[in-house]
């Protein structure tokens, strides 16, 4: 177990390139193994999540070329050697069950052990199964394999939630289908516009993605591709964080201007704003004297509250509660999505923070306090990267033990961190 050593009160600031979006590349590494041809990625961003999707996908048969100076990863397929993964490697990683989907469509059946992850909450399956039986095929959970089976045809769709993950798994099953699947209550996040872009690329006949009702006209083949992976905006939003708490001033270059549309007003609320030059592709911070919660019409508490997209995303959540603790106001923050994902901020409490954890939930957020750095542990991403952010804004050391969570999801964090003045190392 590694961790981080992080002296606070040193200003974030300067230049910094955005990296490739984790939530796209990941579907888009699945979505390789529909062809036997060669399929080329860029813009890949160099974490842990990567690595362990492609050993996934080296397991299933295909080969690998990567150029982590370029960020390009090229992958061939020209037969699948198995269509099982083994429980140990599925534990690392939640998306390995994005390969159910691909190996149904190309090879009629895939058994996956249950996918592993965050311990954020419980996150369902059930809407996956619902859209491969829709499909045609015959969906079986056991306690440690999920076997999938069957020939596909298009069908008419409604998920019972916009999940992500079903979305882009019942998505990629669909392309290879006998005639025309219509899926309802899509998730529209911009990651499954990567994806879709991805699957016409290779031939497949994909409208609608970005809106809640995706249409798929089934092929017999799809073909080897170039694929460009678009900007993290989560990994923005943390350094915009980053900087906003520290006072710095911060150029981030390399964005697509959508997503951030979605951001802004929640960011806003507490004073962070942004200006975006889309020509250009940056994103200009320049920080303010003070941050001040914007309270509700009457001076109401205000509250944010995160949800499928375009709601504010959750894996921004503890980010936006950390920028909370330093600004001057209150608000209540309801976590929807995920059960466990706020049980951090007892590590913000044990910094000095004000909060009032109402339920699982729900937590109220009091500011500005000085935060005091101390010892603490990340239990996950996002959890990992707002504790960061806490310990670049606290007085004294900080020390975070389970750095390697953060790497599942943030390049070179300490290494990117210190080049823009900040005081991190990693032990």
């Amino acid at each position: 177990m590694s961790r981080f050593v992080i002296h606070g009160g040193r200003t974030v600031s300067g230049r910094h390139v955005v990296s490739g979006n984790k939530n796209a590349v990941l579907p888009m590494i699945a979505a390789s193994l529909l062809t036997p041809m060669p399929v080329t990625l860029t813009n890949v961003p160099d974490i842990l999540d990567v690595d362990t999707m492609l050993d996934v996908a080296k397991g299933f048969g295909a080969s690998i070329s990567r150029d982590r100076a370029a960020k390009t990863v090229t992958l061939s397929t020209p037969r699948l050697k198995s269509v099982k993964l083994s429980p140990e490697t599925a534990a690392k990683i939640r998306t390995s069950i994005l390969f159910a989907g691909p190996l149904l469509a190309r090879a009629g059946r895939a058994s996956l052990p249950p996918p592993g992850g965050d311990a954020i909450g419980h996150r369902r399956l059930d809407t996956h199964f619902a859209g491969f039986r829709a499909l045609g095929a015959k969906a079986v959970a056991g306690k440690k394999t999920l076997r999938f089976s069957g020939a596909l045809k298009g069908s008419r769709i409604l998920l019972d939630e916009a999940s992500v993950t079903a979305t882009e798994n019942v998505l990629m099953a669909s392309v290879l289908a006998a005639g025309r699947t219509e899926i309802y209550n899509a998730a529209c996040e911009p990651h499954i516009c990567d994806l879709a872009k991805m699957l016409n690329s290779m031939g497949a006949k994909v409208s609608g993605a970005g809106s809640n009702r995706i249409i798929v006209d089934g092929v017999e083949s799809l073909s080897g591709c170039e694929a460009h992976v678009g900007c993290d905006y989560i990994e923005a939003g943390s350094y915009i964080a980053a900087a906003a708490l520290t006072g710095g001033e911060l150029l981030l270059e390399g964005i697509d201007p959508e997503p951030f549309e979605v951001l802004y007003d929640a960011f806003a609320r507490f004073g962070v704003t942004w200006t975006i030059d889309p020509r250009g592709h940056t994103l200009r911070y320049v920080p303010k004297r003070r941050l001040n919660m914007k309270y509700d019409l009457g001076d109401a508490i205000p509250s944010v509250a995160d949800g499928t997209w375009p709601a504010f995303p959750s894996d921004l959540m503890s980010i936006l509660i950390v920028i909370a603790t330093q600004s001057r106001g209150t608000c209540l923050f309801f976590e929807k999505m995920f059960e466990s994902r706020l049980y951090f901020v007892d590590h913000l409490r044990q910094m000095g923070a004000k909060i009032v954890q109402c339920d699982p939930h729900r937590v109220v957020v009091t500011g500005p306090s000085q935060l005091i750095g101390c010892p603490v542990t990340s239990p996950d991403i996002r959890a990992g990267i707002a504790l960061v952010i806490a310990a670049l804004a606290a007085k004294g050391e900080t020390v975070i033990y389970g750095a390697e969570t953060v790497d599942r999801g943030y390049v070179a964090v300490e290494h990117a961190l210190a080049a823009l003045g900040a005081d991190i190392v990693r032990q």
